[in-house]
């Protein structure tokens, strides 16, 4: 890399670090330090939202997404609007009124301590395994770049965050949200940008995307209602609905941030940012998948995107097979270029339909010799579930983008990777301390306590996530592992707030048993059905709890006194 992407790179985090540095000063009692005195503005707050939901798994997974799969995955996010919708009138105040530091607060109020402590370690372990998948997507690049081993890479990003999120806070995280959001949105469109001017003199804008919509790639809906498939129109309206109440409605790291917020009318006005946005903003991040996938349409892309992977088939026994199938590669590149180059310049209607189908076979005769050498790499490494999708977003910005753009972009997908982390380090660490530690250890001690507590915590959460990062890299599309993650908790921790806010019928001990339930539902359900796809896990999490709930609560009703009874 060229040295004015280092310096750029080296810039950016100086100017990161000393934002957040610079408002260590509010954090010296816990109010401040978890949520900044409830004194932010609406359009911070929800520009740390949006920050915090953009990780570096968005502009990493989300491009490969788009790269393999097209524009199917914004289906994704249809349930985002409702949900927003939802929680404004509900959640929002809710969680205002009542005063809380966590969500989780408020189901000991409304049922009893162990609903309370249970639903906190699930989101505990649910975020933190999340946390280690955030980390996971630019250690991926980092280790492409600079060549460097895995583990240093990720110690290399998780650790520093960790630190800064120790000192400062929430107001940390907040302010250097804000500033990280342009960044990363800068970086996009220049992205973008750089795409488009990329294209062949004689293809314009619509003939390429003509040649991607061919491939299915352009296709943004599917209206069929089946629960084997992921992304149809049906389950992210449904499994996304359920998915994203429980994402803001539920988890800390999202509470937390309109907690923030000067007002409940400024935390609404939060989310409705997220409601108008998101789904144009994860557009863009798919059309620059699609766009990378168009650009190597006429650009010989590598075999493999991972150069480590391919340098261990080369130097292994396999290489002479590796050196045949790369040949293959070549052949079958040239062949798919001609073919893309024919369809996107053949005006006529009859002569398009042989030049499409004549590309359609060439892609497919492409895929195949990439299957090959995927299966070299899986035969070299033992690893089966190898997929190098992750790489093909950090290896386009890497050796094609101009000077100058390199460092904005890597400052970029830093920046988005950064914001996130410390979000849900943050959150994880005020859990901890509210829900834990001053709950059940030490009530009563002294601020300073709890703060150095706090810290602590943050450091630990930091490592935690380090140890998942190492794992998840080769687990397939990192945007698909933290949903499959966040999904396996989501719907039953949006259950037990259902029966709290829903109903006054609901017991404690129906609330836990509830939960319980439901989340051995949904493993029962994974196990057994794996061809369900993981957006119905929130839906069948969510009304399994209320349903157990409700029937254990008939057999043991709340009582009369005491927290069953308070709303």
């Amino acid at each position: 890399m060229h040295p004015i992407d280092w310096f750029i790179i080296a810039l950016y985090l100086a100017w990161i670090i000393w934002t957040g540095v610079g408002h260590t000063r509010g954090s010296k009692e816990i109010e401040g330090y978890f949520l900044g005195n409830r004194s932010n503005p609406w359009w911070a707050v929800g520009l740390s939202v949006m920050a915090t939901q953009l990780s570096a798994i968005t502009m990493v997974g989300t491009t490969g997404q788009g790269y393999t799969d097209g524009l199917r995955f914004v289906q994704f996010y249809f349930g985002l609007p409702l949900a927003m919708v939802i929680l404004a009138v509900t959640a929002v105040p809710f969680f205002h009124r009542a005063r809380v530091y966590t969500a989780y607060e408020y189901l000991e109020r409304r049922f009893d301590v162990k609903t309370r402590t249970l639903t906190s370690a699930l989101f505990l372990l649910s975020r933190g395994l999340s946390c280690g998948t955030i980390i996971s997507a630019p250690a991926v690049i980092l280790s492409i770049i600079m060549g460097w081993n895995l583990t240093l890479t990720v110690l290399l990003i998780g650790i520093p965050t960790a630190i800064y999120t120790m000192l400062g806070g929430v107001q940390a995280v907040t302010w250097t949200d804000v500033k990280q959001m342009y960044v990363i949105v800068f970086g996009l469109v220049a992205v973008a940008i750089a795409l488009v001017v990329g294209l062949p003199g004689d293809v314009s804008m619509g003939d390429a995307l003509r040649v991607a919509g061919a491939t299915g790639r352009m296709q943004a809906f599917d209206f069929r209602f089946t629960l084997n498939e992921t992304y149809t129109f049906w389950s992210g309206l449904i499994g996304g609905l359920f998915l994203m109440l429980s994402y803001f409605g539920c988890d800390q790291s999202q509470v937390q941030r309109y907690l923030t917020a000067r007002s409940e009318q400024e935390a609404t006005s939060s989310l409705y940012m997220s409601a108008y946005w998101k789904i144009p903003l994860q557009v863009l991040v798919l059309m620059i998948g699609i766009l990378v996938f168009v650009f190597y349409l006429f650009t010989q892309p590598p075999m493999l995107f991972n150069p480590v992977h391919e340098s261990r088939v080369k130097q292994s026994a396999l290489a002479g097979k590796y050196a045949e199938t790369e040949q293959r590669f070549t052949e079958a590149f040239n062949s798919r270029r001609d073919a893309a180059k024919a369809l996107a310049t053949t005006d006529d209607a009859s002569a398009r339909a042989a030049a499409e189908a004549t590309f359609l076979a060439s892609d497919a005769a492409l895929k195949a010799v990439r299957r090959d050498a995927t299966t070299l790499v899986q035969d070299v490494t033992g690893d089966r579930t190898y997929r190098d999708v992750n790489y093909v977003f950090p290896t386009f910005v890497t050796t094609h983008l101009p000077i100058g753009l390199i460092g904005i972009v890597l400052a970029a997908i830093m920046a988005a990777a950064m914001s996130s982390i410390a979000s849900e380090l943050n959150a994880l660490a005020t859990t901890t301390v509210i829900d834990f530690y001053r709950r059940l250890v030490k009530p009563d001690a002294p601020d300073a306590h709890y703060l150095l507590v706090s810290r602590v915590a943050t450091g630990f959460w930091g490592i935690f996530a380090c140890v998942v990062a190492l794992f998840a890299t080769n687990l397939g599309s990192l945007i698909e592992v933290v949903n499959r993650f966040g999904s396996f908790f989501y719907g039953s921790i949006l259950g037990v707030f259902m029966l709290a806010m829903a109903t006054r019928r609901a017991s404690g001990t129906g609330a836990f048993v509830g939960l319980m339930g439901g989340m051995a539902l949904v493993a029962s359900v994974a196990v057994f059905r794996p061809d369900i796809s993981f957006l119905w896990h929130n839906v069948i999490g969510a009304l399994g709890v209320v349903i157990v709930g409700l029937l254990v609560s008939v057999v043991v009703p709340a009582t009369s006194t005491g927290t069953d009874a308070a709303a």
